[in-house]
């Protein structure tokens, strides 16, 4: 779903672009999976999921960072 989102919103706009809530769905995934892997007990899985939940959302944090910045609201 998260690419397809992608893929529409970059066709609109003419040119590469990853709407914030791709980030959102990338969390929510990778949340859900990490919960399935630690109900499996899987190690491997559960690495590979937070590594991934930690990616999306520090991505949301630099996102939110730099609006604030453009909109001078807040300090870095």
């Amino acid at each position: 779903m998260r690419f397809f989102l992608q893929w529409i919103v970059s066709e609109k706009e003419k040119r590469s672009v990853i709407p914030v809530s791709f980030w959102y769905f990338s969390l929510l995934g990778s949340f859900f999976l990490l919960i399935y892997a630690l109900l499996r007990n899987d190690i491997v899985f559960i690495i590979g999921q937070s590594t991934g939940f930690i990616i999306y959302f520090r991505n949301l944090f630099l996102i939110q960072r730099e609006r604030r910045l453009v909109s001078g609201n807040s300090h870095p």
